[in-house]
């Protein structure tokens, strides 16, 4: 050591210092410590700290960051003349096991003249707070269910990867660690490697990209991996994330097939059917069961709408489909009116209900043309009403059942006919009861034409244009009455 005067001189210098310098002889004695040194064990003076190295090693546990113990304590290499660089080791107090430093140390052997050693010095600094951050990353990152990998930068080896990247590969992590990015590639078949690898080189932002990686059993993974630089103990490295694409394929797939069944359906289906697109309205296919009914072609009908295709023979039915299918969602059987190719009206049925394909809502419309069913009854209901011009000399059942026949599967509703005066009531029986305008007109009393009076206010009341109307609307709602009121 060097003389009093200068180990007083040297002593002033290094107690104002930042990093922790602890001076020790040669006969393992420590000499000096100044302020920050003692901080960074959590003692007050030299003697809390050890006055000799036995006397350190009783009050602190030293552990490197791999937990393995030391055999020589750095204290006691820079005793040994040893010099060394950033030896990080974790500090515990034996007698506060709650007090604990990390430590970055490096041992200082200056000698004289003549080369033998003057001034032994172990220089500390505190890295605590850094390796707890360290900590939060390696647990945050060790954690994270997305695969990862850390690449130092200096010669491209892995010094990181979590379980979700060994899930995904089947790789163990001795077969990752310290290989290089090459070893186990990261960036195989990426769809722009020649830019990935650049930008790994520059230490760059490496975008998303698609990539299959080979794993150890033969087989490969499809993957995105993106690269982002980040720093970890002052080492520049690249953090590679992946997202697995091998669900996301199997979905798509699924999907694909979910689709080409419904486009299959779709086509070869016998009634008339049309994909309309929900946010604009536009036709994006027709089936060929729509072409045969209504005489139009895809190049006719897709890309623009039913109305502008001209299906719609009135605005009124179209506006009345458009509320109820806003208001309900869908629409099941609702009777229209549409418009052939050539100009003719057809009587359909149509249903409605939204679907979803590849995210996008559409409308799928289903058309059933019963023009033919229509006319038939509109025969039959003629033939009814001839029949019935004269209903004196048929029975009240026959007359029930020919009411049936004109609106089929009804119930009876309610007997008290809106706003219908007790005559109009009377006059509305003896209809429903078979009688003709002379027979109530005799047994009422009155004249033929007051009949006709009474019974035109009655239709008009009751919403109808023709005696069986008259009828029907009776028998549905009770009519002919029995008792006082008949």
């Amino acid at each position: 050591m060097t003389a009093g005067v200068d180990r007083h001189e040297l002593r002033q210098i290094i107690a104002g210092l930042s990093e922790g310098v602890i001076l020790v002889e040669p006969d393992q004695t420590i000499a000096y410590a100044n302020a920050a040194a003692l901080a960074m064990h959590g003692a007050e003076s030299l003697d809390e700290l050890g006055p000799t190295v036995d006397a350190y090693r009783d009050r602190f546990c030293l552990r490197y960051r791999n937990n393995h113990e030391p055999e020589n304590y750095p204290i006691e290499r820079v005793i040994a003349g040893e010099t060394f660089h950033d030896v990080v080791v974790e500090v515990t107090r034996t007698d506060r096991p709650g007090v604990e430093f990390v430590h970055s140390l490096r041992g200082l052997v200056a000698t004289d003249r003549d080369g033998n050693p003057s001034c032994l010095a172990l220089i500390l600094k505190d890295v605590s707070d850094q390796f707890e951050a360290e900590e939060r990353f390696e647990r945050t990152f060790n954690a994270n269910p997305a695969p990862a990998v850390i690449t130092r930068l200096s010669d491209l080896r892995h010094v990181r990867v979590n379980l979700g990247f060994l899930e995904m590969t089947g790789h163990t992590r001795d077969a990752v660690i310290g290989r290089s990015v090459y070893e186990v590639d990261v960036l195989a078949g990426a769809r722009n490697r020649d830019l990935a690898v650049a930008r790994l080189n520059a230490g760059g932002t490496i975008p998303q990209m698609e990539a299959c990686l080979d794993l150890p059993d033969g087989g490969r993974r499809f993957v995105i991996v993106a690269g982002q630089p980040i720093e970890m103990g002052d080492e520049p490295c690249m953090l590679f994330t992946f997202a697995d694409l091998e669900l996301r394929r199997k979905a798509e797939a699924a999907l694909r097939q979910s689709e080409e069944r419904f486009a299959k359906a779709f086509r070869l289906t016998p009634i008339p059917t049309v994909l309309v697109r929900a946010e604009d309205g536009q036709v994006t296919g027709v089936n060929e069961a729509f072409s045969r009914a209504f005489g139009l072609g895809e190049d006719r009908v897709v890309g623009r709408s039913l109305e502008e295709a001209g299906l719609w023979v009135t605005s009124s039915q179209r506006e009345a489909f458009e509320k109820r299918l806003v208001s309900e969602g869908y629409v099941l059987g609702t009777e229209v009116c549409l418009r052939h190719e050539s100009g003719a009206n057809l009587d359909c049925l149509v249903s409605a209900e939204r679907i979803t394909i590849n995210d996008a809502d559409f409308l799928l419309l289903v058309l059933q043309d019963i023009t033919e069913r229509k006319h038939s009854e509109r025969e039959l209901f003629d033939a009814i009403e001839t029949v019935m011009a004269d209903t004196s000399w048929f029975s009240r059942g026959l007359i029930e059942k020919l009411a049936n026949l004109r609106r089929p599967g009804r119930e009876g509703g309610d007997a008290a006919a809106p706003n219908l005066t007790v005559r109009e009531r009377q006059i509305l029986n003896l209809i429903c009861s078979g009688l003709s305008d002379d027979a109530i007109a005799r047994k009422l009393g009155l004249s033929r034409n007051t009949v006709r009076n009474h019974g035109a206010a009655l239709y008009r009341k009751l919403g109808v244009h023709r005696r069986t109307e008259a009828v029907v609307w009776g028998r549905e709602n009770g009519f002919p009455l029995r008792g006082p009121g008949g």
